[in-house]
């Protein structure tokens, strides 16, 4: 009998054992809003304690940052980092980036392909995660990480908020754990350009349903970073308006949410807008719209209008803004295109916001990844002399006022 027991216990030791294992090797269950399974530190490569913080508001940050590049069409891909046609990134390519002269980094990552019925984070996919923040973080960048292409599981609709909110807190959780140890560089980017895909307002601003569901998500965001522990409790964090849009509905749309940080008072937001204006020489793919000037008003209005917009809405408030995405397509018209981005970044500089660079390696292509140098060098030389203008001051919201 004891023989019997002995071994009958043995067996279930056994199978608590496996399934701690399988458990652990898929990232777990997830817990419900904001539930987390890799723990900060235990995901290979990152820090074991935490980075020395240094604890400054939003618009100080963005003050830091120069100008930012894009690694586009990665991880972002589907199902994969190679998927779209891009090479597996190396730290090579990132030291490329920012040797030559790009501060800061914009990692679009899309999670739910990562994910299982739980939402929980494949770890292998989680590692390949911190394997290129750690690329950044190495040449001492300014880091923008964020959840992007997640449509299919994120919506911003009466009928399907509840769903979205659930898995949208298990994933920030489980991505808040992972790299909160982390120091002031890394900057969490709540979702990349939050819309209905398909409906008629996709990219006119949205509707004020679609509004109120984005705010609430980005009430969940918050709290679930800052519950997470470790250097979360005072990261800079940053939210994009409705699609990201420049379009006022968009703009006015959005309400900064309040705050749970350690610092009360001290603004900790970002807000996150694209633009590829003006749209024609930007964006159609007709080549025959391949000419700009910048003398002439109906070419740079388009750039100013979306700039002094929200600098009026939010920067002027103490709430910097950062164009997260910005390109234009090659229509073998590189001298036209550097004039353009010279304008374009130095303007949106005068009003005190960065740009980044959307290079996805195909249409926006901007680094050559197999050797590592740049496609159009005039318009590299051409970004950098638009940054090189003096800032405006550092605006910091009123005492007291987080909305």
């Amino acid at each position: 009998m004891k023989n019997l027991l002995k071994l009958f216990g043995i067996i279930i030791l056994t199978a608590v054992i496996g399934f701690t294992l399988i458990t652990c090797a898929n990232g777990g269950g997830g817990g419900s809003g904001g539930g987390n399974n890799n723990a900060g530190g235990t995901v290979s490569g990152t820090p074991s304690d935490l980075q020395e913080f240094n604890d400054i508001s939003a618009a100080e940050l963005v003050a830091k940052i120069k100008i930012g590049w894009n690694l586009g069409n990665t991880l972002d891909a589907s199902p994969d980092e190679t998927s779209w046609g891009n090479p597996r990134t190396t730290k090579a390519m990132i030291t490329a980036v920012k040797n030559a002269g790009f501060n800061a980094i914009r990692i679009p990552v899309s999670w739910h392909n990562a994910t299982n019925s739980s939402y929980s984070i494949r770890a292998n996919w989680m590692s390949r995660v911190v394997d290129i923040v750690n690329y950044a973080a190495d040449n001492d960048m300014y880091i923008l990480l964020n959840t992007h292409h997640d449509e299919d599981i994120f919506k911003f609709t009466n009928d399907k908020k509840t769903q979205s909110l659930n898995a949208f807190g298990k994933i920030w959780g489980q991505i808040a754990d992972t790299f909160k140890n982390y120091n002031e560089k890394l900057i969490f980017e709540a979702l990349n350009e939050p819309r209905t895909v398909g409906s008629p307002n996709q990219w006119s601003g949205g509707t004020a349903e679609e509004h109120e569901n984005l705010n609430e998500h980005y009430r969940v965001f918050v709290e679930t970073v800052r519950a997470s522990g470790g250097n979360n409790g005072k990261r800079i964090l940053m939210v994009s308006t409705y699609a990201a849009s420049v379009e006022a509905p968009a703009v006015n749309g959005l309400v900064i949410p309040n705050d749970t940080n350690e610092n009360s008072g001290v603004n900790k937001f970002i807000v996150s807008v694209h633009s590829y204006s003006p749209y024609n020489f930007a964006l159609n793919e007709n080549k025959s719209y391949n000419t700009w000037s910048k003398s002439n008003s109906s070419d740079t209005s388009p750039i100013t209008t979306w700039v002094d917009r929200v600098y009026n809405r939010f920067v002027i408030n103490g709430y910097p803004v950062i164009g997260g995405e910005f390109g234009a397509l090659d229509k073998n018209n590189e001298a036209v295109r550097a004039e353009w981005a010279e304008y374009y970044v130095s303007y949106a500089r005068s009003k005190g916001i960065p740009c980044f660079w959307w290079d996805d390696g195909g249409d926006f292509k901007f680094l050559n990844r197999s050797n590592n140098t740049f496609y159009f060098p005039a318009i590299r030389n051409a970004l950098m002399s638009g940054v090189s203008g003096a800032l405006p001051p550092v605006i910091e919201p009123p005492s007291g006022d987080d909305d």
